[in-house]
């Protein structure tokens, strides 16, 4: 397979893990608050369907009626640039559950059928740069994902379940985005970026070793790659994880790592 392949499918095997998770969760379960202030298993839920379907509209829009309708998204997104993302996931978490998910379920399959119809070599546009297929569905695992995390989390604090799913070798797909994030995580907190690149080494779920970034690098950043993508993805504070910088940029690096688009975030807090 493609690596456009392999991320597709590492998507589906992601979504539907998360599907079967929740598929079964009565009212008060939808209404559990995750860690993300504000949201619940629904809003959480119903992000996931809108982003999807946005990226459907953004993957369609190189047609003129594709065009408008995301046009029409971009408006919605300037008006509100604070809130439009919240309000979308309130109003789709109104839905009843059975429609939500038969909305989730049929946006996850437009969005890879969308992605696939791309002419090669052609971008979509999106709400910062555009984006190949790879990078969208990329993009998607990574939310998907890490707002698992939080369903996971919402779901251990009931009890509906004991403990996280174990973690996959999927979660390669975040790394290599946080990695290749960089410089954006610098840029988004008004730092200037490194001059040179970082050697980057983390032991995978498997136990395989993933490596980026020259071997004589002066700066570098090992440890459990798990850890390492739920800190860029801000799902776990930088005291609570294994990573070892070596150098004040990687250090500070690790401080501020982001690998979705737009402000920083206010992370997690250190467990007690």
């Amino acid at each position: 397979m493609s690596v456009f392949d392999d991320v597709l499918a590492d998507l589906t095997a992601e979504g539907d893990q998360l599907r079967a998770a929740v598929a079964g969760l009565d009212p008060d379960g939808w209404a559990t608050p995750v860690p993300a202030e504000g949201w619940t298993i629904a809003t959480t839920v119903a992000h996931l369907l809108w982003t999807d379907e946005v990226a459907v509209l953004a993957s369609n829009a190189r047609t003129p009626e594709g065009k408008d309708a995301w046009d029409a998204v971009v408006l919605q997104a300037i008006d509100d640039p604070a809130g439009f993302v919240d309000t979308a996931a309130r109003a789709l978490a109104r839905l009843e559950t059975a429609d939500l998910l038969v909305r989730w379920d049929a946006g996850r399959v437009a969005l890879a059928d969308a992605l696939r119809a791309v002419p090669d070599g052609q971008k979509m546009p999106w709400f910062g740069p555009p984006m190949s297929p790879t990078s969208m569905a990329t993009a998607r695992f990574m939310e998907t994902w890490a707002h698992a995390l939080d369903v996971y989390d919402a779901l251990i604090s009931t009890g509906s379940i004991d403990e996280r799913p174990e973690p996959t070798d999927r979660i390669k797909q975040v790394a290599h985005l946080g990695v290749r994030t960089r410089n954006y995580s610098f840029a988004q907190n008004q730092l200037a970026p490194p001059a040179e690149e970082f050697r980057i080494e983390l032991k995978a779920p498997s136990g395989e070793l993933w490596v980026w970034g020259p071997e004589d690098a002066a700066q570098s950043v090992t440890g459990s790659a798990y850890d390492f993508c739920q800190l860029v993805t801000q799902r776990i504070h930088r005291a609570d994880t294994d990573l070892v910088p070596v150098g004040a940029d990687a250090e500070t690096w690790l401080t501020i790592a982001q690998a979705f688009a737009g402000p920083a975030g206010g992370g997690r807090e250190v467990k007690a």
